[in-house]
């Protein structure tokens, strides 16, 4: 590596928190055998290229870190801070809430910066631990047994991350639009023009209700079904969706605001590939999304997508993962001034992102 460390640690310390003497129990165990670089101030953020980046929260009882915060408003007005960088994520708190959405508006800003994210890149640890009942289960250990593991997988899946990339890479769309009106299609069809040469590009379709949504089979049920990947309420997402996610190398999610969340058929197929979940891993395949709000909240909508399919079922997150726009009026995206430009920008960032360089 070009560094003396193995990796960086970005630890805002807010100076009014009580020392977290969970987490660096944890955070010590984690790192043991590491040389790392520790951050604690929002003044010491640089600019810093191709790094390996843990970020760890101190989220106390109420949420606020001061510092951490401070920090949040420096990396919003620094883009491409951290091209080339790969982070994952540590949280604690003295509550039940907050690490989690604090996580995703963490992962979402360096995402901005440049930062990528492999599949599940959090762990986190609320005040009981109970939300790691499952894993410790699993693991056949007590729930902080199960927190140092996770803590320790963390740090390693950090250091081996490689970005996969393909000669010719395989890009699944997945919408629940109308063509004939959709600003978030018209925009997709801007990106696509400038990819379809270098990649072999499949678009499904999920409108008119044609998507059942999970209604939250026992597990033992979804897992029966997931070991030969079926779903017990088969259709297009059986038909259609689950060979197509298998196949592909990429997934983009087109998906419009609707109040402030993504739309009902797309929820729906998140929620369906749990069974998918149950039996394949997707760290090899990485997740793109464009929105288009007719008002504002497009970040809103990312960051669901992010959390969802990320955070939660694997894939990873390539830097500036997301193509945010705000039109209303039907095929008004056109008359954006930029729009062209910044639609072949996010074609670019996908192929860098994907493709293997012909000389490669």
């Amino acid at each position: 590596m070009q560094n003396e460390t193995d990796f960086l640690i970005i630890m805002p310390e807010d100076d009014e928190q009580q020392v977290n003497e969970r987490q660096l129990m944890i955070l010590n165990q984690a790192i043991e055998g590491y040389q790392v670089e520790i951050w604690r101030k929002a003044e010491e953020f640089t600019p810093v290229r191709n790094r390996r980046i843990l970020f760890v929260l101190n989220l106390g009882s109420d949420g606020i870190n001061v510092e951490y915060q401070r920090l949040l408003r420096v990396m919003r007005h620094s883009p491409e801070s951290l091209k080339g960088c790969v982070g994952s994520i540590l949280v604690d708190a003295d509550s039940e809430l907050y690490t989690k959405a604090e996580a995703r508006e963490l992962v979402f800003a360096a995402n901005l910066c440049g930062c990528m994210f492999p599949g599940k890149p959090l762990v986190e640890g609320t005040a009981s631990l109970d939300n790691f009942l499952i894993q410790a289960r699993n693991l056949e250990t007590d729930r902080m047994g199960a927190y140092k593991k996770l803590a320790r997988n963390l740090i390693e899946q950090l250091i081996a991350f490689e970005l996969p990339l393909h000669e010719r890479p395989k890009v699944l769309a997945i919408h629940a639009s109308n063509r004939a009106t959709s600003n978030t299609l018209t925009l997709w069809g801007k990106v696509k023009q400038h990819i379809e040469q270098d990649c072999d590009v499949q678009e499904l379709s999920l409108q008119n209700g044609s998507v059942v949504d999970c209604n939250g089979c026992p597990y033992q049920t979804c897992r029966h079904f997931g070991e030969t990947y079926n779903c017990f309420y088969g259709g297009v997402i059986v038909e259609a969706v689950y060979p197509a996610i298998l196949e592909c190398d990429a997934l983009i999610v087109l998906c419009p605001n609707y109040n402030d969340a993504v739309s009902a058929n797309i929820s729906a197929f998140i929620n369906r590939l749990t069974a998918l979940f149950s039996r394949t891993r997707f760290y090899n395949k990485a997740v793109f999304c464009i929105v288009v709000s007719g008002y504002s909240g497009g970040d809103i909508v990312a960051k669901q997508i992010m959390g969802a399919l990320n955070m939660n079922k694997t894939f990873l997150l390539p830097a500036n993962f997301s193509l945010l726009a705000t039109a209303n009026d039907p095929f008004s995206i056109n008359k954006i001034a930029d729009i062209d430009q910044r639609a072949e920008d996010f074609a670019q960032n996908m192929l860098r992102h994907l493709r293997k360089e012909p000389d490669a």
